[in-house]
């Protein structure tokens, strides 16, 4: 058979090994198998600029522009599973960023409404999320008031931004029984805590330290307080 004629080879897939070594990682720190599968069902490297596509399963945060970072694998493994989904959970997705931890959750839960205060990041996410298939996601420019209240109650928050402390705002908008996920400290340091709303109050877990990137709102750090 001619070379003209012979059918074109299928592209290899080049993130196959990376994609394993980052799954084998999150299997060995996480135990809800739902969970992996919906990390294995995401091509992250969409998720990354092309320039640092080569790295997009390594485990630490990339740069994205605009002074943000998609999050390292394992933290974003870590904290789905701490909200304890349910398969008809609506979710709430505190700084959208590039897209990545939306795109997990949509995998996991009925309805996905993702938040991002820097309408570039919110215009590139929307694109990539559209073109990896996730339907039941809604993704909105932040408003002044934390979160998106105008579709509250949610099942589960999480945010991917450090906060001075738990916002109030984001209590508030749980349903009965719901779960808030995010990093609680300093500036530099964190603690990952998982906040669920009971009938007498909320209930606060200690997950482990971590570090992120400020959560800018009235309801958490004041831009002026990161420079």
């Amino acid at each position: 058979m001619t070379a003209e004629g012979a059918a074109a080879a299928p592209r290899a897939d080049e993130f196959a090994g990376p994609r394993q070594r980052m799954l084998r990682l999150i299997r060995e720190n996480v135990r809800d198998q739902r969970v992996v599968d919906a990390m294995a069902a995401v091509p992250r490297e969409q998720f990354v600029p092309a320039d640092l596509r080569a790295s997009a399963y390594d485990d630490r945060p990339l740069p994205i522009g605009e002074g943000q970072t998609i999050s390292q694998p394992l933290i974003v493994a870590m904290m789905v599973e701490a909200l304890l989904l349910d398969p008809n959970d609506r979710v709430l997705d505190v700084g959208t960023g590039s897209g990545y931890q939306a795109a997990v959750l949509s995998r996991l839960a009925r309805d996905v409404v993702t938040v991002e205060r820097i309408d570039a990041l919110l215009q590139r996410a929307i694109v990539v999320l559209r073109e990896t298939g996730c339907t039941n996601v809604r993704a909105f420019l932040a408003a002044e008031i934390l979160g998106r209240p105008d579709d509250a109650p949610y099942d589960a928050i999480v945010v991917a931004a450090g906060a001075p402390h738990v916002p109030r705002a984001l209590v508030d908008q749980l349903a009965d029984g719901g779960r808030l996920v995010l990093p609680v400290g300093s500036l530099r340091m964190q603690e990952l805590v998982r906040v669920t709303k009971t009938a007498h109050g909320v209930q606060l877990e200690r997950l482990g330290p971590c570090a992120f990137v400020p959560l800018i709102s009235r309801d958490a750090w004041r831009e002026d307080d990161t420079r």
